[in-house]
């Protein structure tokens, strides 16, 4: 029989008090809290942001598309599982999945804070939270802890708190604190991850390159770029040489799909052996597909080309995903969604995209 998938990226949707009540107490009066507009409905008010974030749309999975919007959903009327752990687990139960690992809805938003001791401190609270929700869902719902990396050794500190506090990966903002990723200061930072055997995930729209606010032409057209930004951080960590000196290293590029996969690898080849001398390209011991095959594993939910290009890949770092309860989700109706993607597949295969992989990568004990 098909293992039961594992959804590789769901979300929860932060409750009022998840920042009031867990933040450091000098940053209460400041801490991210749910406001009500008769209009608008029920949004996240960030100190510090301009934009407010509307609840509908975390919490849009199951609603017919037509009636997704940003305005008029009241917190109460969203699906309890995004914060409340009984009803998960029968959302779970509902949609067939065994397990979930557990991203932020807020949280998200928050990785693009310009103060970046604020954006700690809401970091420390939603871990916090997040430690409590999945404490009371033993072996179905495992948490990635957040961190600002502020500094580099902060970083470290942080991962190893991440750590101790049971999470199975953590979550990195799209830009740190020093420098950026492909700087050889963060190289203790790659090495402390590895040690502590927590992989690293970038999530789209947490960088900010890569949002929804000016697109060219239509709004929808802002949809099809939001993938942008995990691009970019990819490519810079494969051309700057961070999975050379650090081949233990795992990255999980999320939400962002995977049907792009092929020809991206292609054409990152393409850009080395033909253009890396003016382009001023690290030498590299590999391929620069090489490491995005072996070191980068990437999540996707409704996604019919990635499974259909799972052998230009390595199938082995393909993980499924719901994105529960967000609006791109394809909850309930996931078993479906998977049953026609999949078809010509083998099982061993599908398996791995939809079980192994995932259990594999963050050392899960789910059947």
């Amino acid at each position: 029989m098909p293992k039961r998938p594992i959804s590789a990226d769901s979300h929860i949707t932060e409750p009022p008090n998840c920042y009031i009540d867990h933040i450091d107490p000098a940053y209460r009066d400041r801490a991210p809290r749910m406001t009500r507009d008769p209009v608008r409905g029920d949004m996240y008010i960030v100190p510090g942001m301009t934009s407010t974030i509307p609840v509908s749309l975390s919490s849009g999975a199951g609603r017919p598309p037509a009636e997704l919007s940003t305005t008029g959903a009241r917190f109460e009327e969203l699906h309890r599982g995004g914060w409340d752990a009984e009803a998960r687990l029968a959302d779970q139960d509902r949609d067939g999945v065994a397990a979930e690992l557990i991203y932020p809805s807020v949280g998200m938003v928050l990785c693009n804070h310009e103060d970046l001791d604020y954006k700690r401190a809401c970091m420390e609270a939603y871990n916090r939270w997040l430690q409590s929700f999945c404490e009371q869902t033993p072996g179905r719902v495992f948490g990635l802890g957040q961190t600002a990396v502020r500094t580099v050794e902060e970083g470290i500190e942080d991962l190893r708190a991440i750590k101790a506090m049971g999470f199975k990966g953590v979550m990195l903002p799209g830009f740190p604190g020093q420098e950026d990723y492909d700087s050889r200061i963060y190289d203790p930072f790659w090495e402390a991850a590895v040690d502590l055997a927590l992989p690293l995930s970038f999530h789209i729209l947490t960088s900010k390159t890569d949002g929804l606010a000016k697109p060219r032409g239509p709004k929808i057209n802002a949809f099809l770029s939001i993938i942008r930004g995990n691009q970019d951080i990819l490519g810079m960590l494969v051309f700057s040489g961070v999975f050379m000196r650090h081949p233990k290293l795992k990255v999980v590029c999320a939400e962002a799909d995977a049907g792009w996969a092929p020809h991206y690898m292609y054409r990152m080849d393409h850009a080395y052996k033909r253009h890396r001398h003016w382009l001023k390209g690290r030498e590299l011991e590999k391929m620069p597909s090489d490491y995005f095959r072996e070191n980068i594993f990437m999540t996707f939910q409704d996604d019919f080309t990635a499974f259909q290009f799972a052998n230009h890949v390595n199938h082995e770092r393909l993980m499924w995903a719901s994105d529960f309860p967000h609006s791109d989700s394809t909850w309930p109706d996931s078993q479906k969604v998977i049953a026609e993607q999949t078809s010509h597949l083998s099982a061993d295969v599908r398996d791995r995209i939809l079980h192994d992989n995932v259990a594999e990568l963050y050392g899960l004990s789910v059947q």
